[in-house]
């Protein structure tokens, strides 16, 4: 197996070449992982895929966690950093009916692989364990340091909560997210919270309104006011966003009764530096101030709290507040992987991710050195007809090896 077109490893222009045997191991590791379902907290399948893929590939060893991520890890022949490559292998569902192939089928149409996780984002995965597996295999593991592979779970309805095991697990030095990012660098990212808002009332039949106290009314109240809060900004990650997306009320349905609950929910987009009691506090003095103002006036905030149950038996449950993360664009290792990917002919910009991953624990709770770089484009992501181009997910390869090289090879 050659994949250098120069065989010296001193040499800065030392580039990685994909032949044609290798793109064929990509492709079928690619249409292996997305023939198999997976909704989050149905994994299971596709970890025993995975499974045989590592032992296949020649990874060292391999390991399921107790929410049951996978991890694959390659040891190189001296010491050195640990780097972590994250990709998610749950889906959201999908409507067979709505797409031209089956959505389990990895059908290959006109240079791209259909099939739902195509993007969003099993063809990164693949990508990141051949990725590893040439450049192991082509170095004879001569090279300082450990690469590991995280397959994590449940990244669909909790970003980064799953990778709190992956990071305990691995202590990595360096982590790599592969969110489809179309081959660009990804230095940062907004953080999402879950804000419940929540109005008490008093029920009453709606023919004597005034002997009640409306929670609709007092919901509407502080709505108004919430939307006047000034939210922060940042040079990179842009502004802060909180928006209203539910809206319930109890009883329901309410015919000839006053309701005596309301339940508001906020998406809120965070930025570097937001804490969850930074957040709440506006909203927080929102309501003291209307209390004092209106004697009938009773709410209170909190963030949304979720759990579910993992396909191991373990429970898996968050309060939903994700931190935002900037790794600095002068850092020494962004800038080694910078040069190594224009290197490989990969014209790759400098941007952020307008959503929320798995670095919201990696970088945003543990401080670890981030960054994120995938094959495809985000857009494609939960889509009718999800796809990946093979030309994407090959370049893709290149440029998680190019960051091998960046990191795990002395100068």
């Amino acid at each position: 197996m050659i994949l250098f077109e120069k065989i010296k490893l001193g040499d800065d222009k030392m580039k990685f070449m994909i032949n044609e045997k290798m793109t064929a191991i990509a492709v079928d590791c690619c249409q292996r992982l997305l023939k198999i379902q997976s909704l989050s907290g149905e994994e299971n399948g596709v970890v025993k895929e995975l499974e045989k893929m590592f032992e296949e590939l020649g990874f060292d060893s391999w390991k399921v966690d107790k929410y049951g991520s996978i991890i694959g890890a390659i040891k190189g022949n001296k010491p050195g950093k640990k780097i972590l490559f994250d990709g998610h292998i749950d889906t959201v569902p999908f409507n067979a009916e709505k797409w031209k192939f089956p959505p389990l089928s990895g059908t290959i149409s006109d240079g791209k692989i259909y099939g739902r996780g195509a993007s969003d984002m099993k063809g990164a995965v693949a990508a990141m364990i051949c990725a590893a597996s040439f450049f192991s295999k082509e170095l004879n593991k001569n090279f300082s340091g450990e690469i590991f592979i995280s397959c994590s779970v449940f990244e669909e309805l909790f970003e980064g909560i799953a990778c709190r095991e992956i990071s305990a697990n691995t202590q990595p030095d360096f982590v790599i997210i592969g969110e489809a990012s179309e081959l660009n660098l990804k230095r940062g990212q907004r953080g999402r919270a879950e804000i419940v808002l929540e109005t008490f009332g008093k029920p009453a039949h709606s023919a004597n309104p005034q002997k009640g106290v409306n929670a609709v009314l007092s919901a509407m109240k502080i709505i108004d006011e919430i939307s006047k809060i000034s939210l922060p900004k940042d040079e990179l990650l842009k502004e802060a966003i909180m928006v209203l997306t539910d809206i319930k009320s109890s009883p329901y349905p309410g015919s000839s009764v006053v309701p005596d609950y309301c339940k508001i929910t906020y998406d809120r987009r965070l930025l570097v530096g937001e804490t969850k009691e930074s957040v709440l506090a506006p909203i927080e003095e929102l309501i003291a101030k209307m209390r004092e103002n209106d004697l009938n006036f009773e709410a209170k905030v909190t963030f949304a709290k979720e759990q579910s149950k993992c396909y191991t038996g373990e429970t898996i449950e968050a309060e939903k507040f994700f931190p935002a993360w900037i790794l600095e664009e002068d850092d020494s290792d962004f800038q080694k992987i910078l040069k190594e990917i224009k290197n490989q002919d990969i014209d790759s910009e400098v941007s952020h991710y307008s959503f929320c991953t798995n670095g919201s624990h990696f970088a945003g709770e543990k401080g670890i050195k981030t960054i994120g770089f995938g094959p495809s484009f985000e857009n494609l992501a939960h889509t009718i007809d999800e796809h990946i181009e093979i030309s994407q997910l090959m370049k893709g390869i290149e440029g998680y090896m190019a960051i091998n090289k960046a990191l795990l090879l002395e100068e």
